[in-house]
Formats: structure tokens, sequence, C-alpha cells
């Protein structure tokens, strides 16, 4: 391993042709530079200077290498710079995972806040339930999450609530309550549901499964889609009714499906659907307190 210190001699010996020059340079005496050349010559195996009482010249070798010199030390220093912006969390990279973000304005003005502010650092988005964002999380394939909350607690696993949302019902735009503004969730315990997979988020899905408990039946259940959206075209083409939250009622297909509110089927009221951010404590990346603080901004009322 050859030190950074002799490619740095070498350089201004090269530069100088003058190792009087090229010592005080250095802010060093002459013999221990001669010293330090003739060291990196038989590290290298080849000379790279001749020496004579008149001059000094570079060997064919040391043109080569002094070439070599200068692109390590840039190489490094632009290595040194760029591990330096990591440390203050100015660059490097930030994986998020998601549900469809498309509803939530706040997380989307903080990502485009970070990509002005923040040029350096590369995003990089994934969309998938939020069972397998706590994996990635976890396995340190993520760095941040949104997603609802799991049903039990994760170790190591830190869970902040950004948002809640009430759940509505989903409807096909010829149903018989379509036109209804508020409906009763109990006069669907005949009704065929489509609803995400329990084991893509088995926290969301089991409050679904509770709400309608909590109305006295438990749904029927004759299609199950990954993605909401998917969901909704369902419902849409006549699969069935949909829980869903309120965020997505604005998005499409409002010429096939509506969304209706739905009344309390407690006295304390219908539970609401939060969204969290997640994030593995032992993961000390300097951007996840960046992206949170400015996320903080966008959460605010005035915003």
């Amino acid at each position: 391993m050859i030190e950074t210190r002799l490619l740095r001699q070498f350089i201004a010996v090269a530069e100088e042709l003058n190792y009087h020059k090229a010592a005080t340079r250095l802010h060093m005496a002459q013999p221990p530079l001669s010293q330090a050349i003739n060291r990196l010559e038989d590290k290298l195996g080849f000379s790279l200077l001749t020496r004579s009482r008149r001059e000094v010249k570079l060997t064919p070798a040391g043109s080569a290498f002094l070439e070599a010199a200068y692109n390590t030390l840039k190489t490094l220093d632009s290595g040194v710079e760029h591990a330096r912006q990591v440390s203050q969390g100015s660059a490097g990279k930030l994986t998020i995972t998601t549900l469809s973000i498309a509803y939530y304005t706040p997380l989307l003005n903080t990502l485009r806040q970070l990509r002005e502010a923040l040029p350096k650092v590369q995003l990089s988005l994934k969309e998938m339930p939020s069972a397998q964002q706590v994996q990635a999380i976890m396995s340190a394939q993520a760095d941040l999450a949104f997603m609802r909350k799991p049903p039990a607690d994760t170790p190591n696993m830190v869970l902040r609530l950004l948002l809640e949302e009430a759940i509505v019902m989903a409807l096909p735009m010829d149903h018989p309550r379509a036109q209804t503004e508020h409906i009763d969730l109990r006069d669907f315990a005949g009704e065929d549901f489509v609803f995400t997979p329990h084991a893509l988020g088995s926290g969301y899905h089991q409050q679904l499964i509770a709400l309608c408990e909590a109305a006295g039946f438990y749904p029927n259940v004759v299609q199950e889609a990954a993605q909401l959206h998917t969901v909704i075209g369902l419902v849409g083409c006549g699969f069935g009714v949909a829980l869903v939250p309120a965020s997505i009622a604005s998005s499409f297909m409002q010429d096939k499906v509506v969304f209706r509110h739905l009344l309390p089927v407690t006295e304390s009221g219908n539970p609401a659907i939060g969204l969290y951010v997640g994030w593995n404590s032992h993961n000390d990346s300097p951007l996840i307190p960046r992206f949170i603080s400015m996320l903080d901004i966008h959460l605010r009322p005035e915003h």
C-alpha cells in the first residue's frame, strides 16, 4: 500500500523538477524528501526520476505514474468530500417504501422539497404493502416506511402517527344505496365485499374486519386485491362493495364508483385509519431526521 503522503511528495518533485524547491514547497528538509522518493521507487520496483547535479527529469515510467498519482489523489479527495456530505445528510441514498402516496399532499411536497434542497441525495421510492414494508425496514433494505400500523410491536421499529382518516364505503354507481349520503354499515351484512389480503397488511385488514364485526356481521369477502386502485376497479365493475380510506375517495373512476360516509356503528364512533412513518432505531442515516424535519413543516395546518 502506497501512502498518499508519498504520492504528494512525488508530485511536488515531479512538478518542480528540483528537490530543493519541492522540499521548500512541502515545508520539509531536502534529505528526508530524497529518502521518501527512494522508498517510493523501491515499493514500485522501477525508477521515477533521473538525477544529476544539473537537473532532475522524469523517466517515461515516472510520467505515467505522475498521471496515476494525480488521478488517485483526485479520486480520494472526491471520495472524502462525498463521504463528508453523506455524514452531514446532504448526499447519499434514501430509500422510502410507501403505500400509494398520490393522495397525501404533505408527503408529496416533502419529497419535492428534498429533491430541490438536496440534489445530491439519490431518492428511491418503492410501493409495497405495509407487511412488506416492515420487513424492508428491519432488514435494512429501506430507511423510511409510510404504512398502516402493524398489528403488533416490532422490536427496534420506531412508529409515528402522521394522520388519521375516516373509513368510507365504495359502492358501484348502480348500487341501491349509491344515492344515500350517509349509510349504515349494518345494512351491508349480506353484501359481497372486496378486501386487500390479510397477509399484505394484517393490521389494516383486521381493523376493517373489526368495524364490520362491530356492525354485527363478518364480511363476505368474495375477492381480494393487493392495491387499492384495483379494489376500486373491482367495485366499479360489480364485484362488490369495499371499505377504504377516505383519501382515495377523490381519486378516480367517479363515473363508476361512489364513496359514502358511514354512520357510527358504536356510541364511541367509527375508528379512523392511521398513516404512520416508521424506521429502524438502529439506522443512523442523517437523512432520516432531515426528511422527518421537512415532513413536519408540511404537516403543519398552515400548509
